[in-house]
């Protein structure tokens, strides 16, 4: 039953991001994935924490997973913002 009530959150977390991010403009999409680094390093701590509490195998490589992915988005998310600030620095300094 808990995989069940996982399973539905989780879908209806990729809808609802889905349905949220197609609806903001172009211009709002780098300055929202800078607040999203935040939120990755909350997921990274979280996921830091289900690698040392995993009991299982599975548990563990999820977990490994989720770190993987989650470093992937900070840097990336911080790549683009240096890029988008990049932009507004005067030409020749």
């Amino acid at each position: 039953m808990d995989i069940i009530l996982l399973l539905f959150i989780f879908v209806l977390a990729a809808f609802l991001g889905f349905e949220l991010i197609s609806k903001v403009p172009s211009q709002l999409h780098t300055p929202l994935m800078s607040g999203s680094n935040a939120i990755s390093g909350i997921t990274i701590v979280g996921a830091i924490i289900a690698v040392e509490a995993g009991d299982s195998g599975l548990a563990t490589w999820l977990g490994f997973a989720a770190i993987v992915l989650a470093s992937i988005n900070v840097v990336g998310g911080y790549l683009v913002t240096d890029r988008m600030l990049g932009m507004f620095k005067k030409k020749g300094k």
